[in-house]
């Protein structure tokens, strides 16, 4: 599932355009259009030039000299700019065409996808219910968000309107390295808990940004997540899983105690 860190990585793709005429949109499905008409999107976008995008938790936002495109990847998407003979993909739903290539948003499963905004004062609006980004987020806005919050520490990290663009690989890595249970009541953290917790957010999005993913690596909890024995890479105790709001969440009984 693209989380804050592979939108940034899109984003990234992105802006290396920004300023190209794009020369034609092709919408191949429009079951990824929401809000919006093939025809309108087309009139909307051609002939004109992406300004510098933005993200904000996991929608990317990209001005088109007026209207706002926007985009949000929900479990299977992505964006990626290929040449313009490079076959194109079964779930390849819409490419914007430039004069050296295509940009393609892939989507298998089709649960979000592109909408299209007048303005950027509209698409304001639209994010208006998000949280904070959690790239932006201090400790102290972070012990705020988490205060008042009945429910367990997993559901608070992954609910985007208390914080923008953490998804289940985050949430469980970012509490597996603060030694926190994700089983925890949210706002049951103490001081130290919350500085470890926000501690730990920081350093597994910086590393995640710059790898454009939450990385699998062997000394991560990613790394042993999807194995259904796996062992935690700190300890070595047989992780846990269990479904919190509907989301397998994984984490080490011994690192991490109720």
């Amino acid at each position: 599932m693209p989380e804050l860190p592979d939108v940034e990585g899109f984003r990234r793709v992105l802006a290396a355009h920004t300023g190209d005429r794009i020369r034609s949109v092709e919408v191949r499905d429009a079951g990824v259009l929401r809000g919006v008409s093939a025809g309108r999107l087309g009139r909307a976008l051609r002939g004109h030039r992406f300004e510098e995008p933005r993200r904000r938790g996991k929608w990317l936002v990209a001005p088109v000299q007026g209207p706002v495109l926007m985009l949000h990847f929900g479990m299977t998407g992505s964006l990626s700019w290929h040449a313009g003979d490079e076959p194109v993909h079964p779930h390849d739903r819409v490419i914007w065409r430039f004069g050296d290539g295509e940009l393609r948003y892939r989507d298998m499963r089709k649960l979000q996808g592109v909408r299209l905004a007048e303005d950027g004062d509209e698409a304001d609006r639209r994010l208006a219910d998000l949280g904070p980004d959690a790239l932006d987020l201090s400790r102290d806005g972070l012990a705020d968000r988490l205060r008042d919050r009945r429910g367990r520490l997993k559901s608070a990290l992954t609910d985007q309107s208390v914080i923008a663009g953490l998804g289940n690989l985050l949430a469980d890595e970012i509490c597996w390295r603060a030694r926190i249970n994700p089983l925890r009541r949210a706002r049951d953290l103490d001081g130290d808990e919350v500085k470890a917790l926000h501690r730990a957010m920081r350093d597994v999005l910086r590393r995640s940004v710059e790898a454009e993913r939450v990385p699998p690596r062997r000394t991560w909890l990613t790394g042993a997540r999807d194995d259904p024995e796996g062992a935690c890479p700190r300890c070595g105790t047989r992780l846990s899983r269990r479904r919190v709001s509907g989301r397998m969440t994984v984490w080490c009984g011994h690192c991490q105690p109720a």
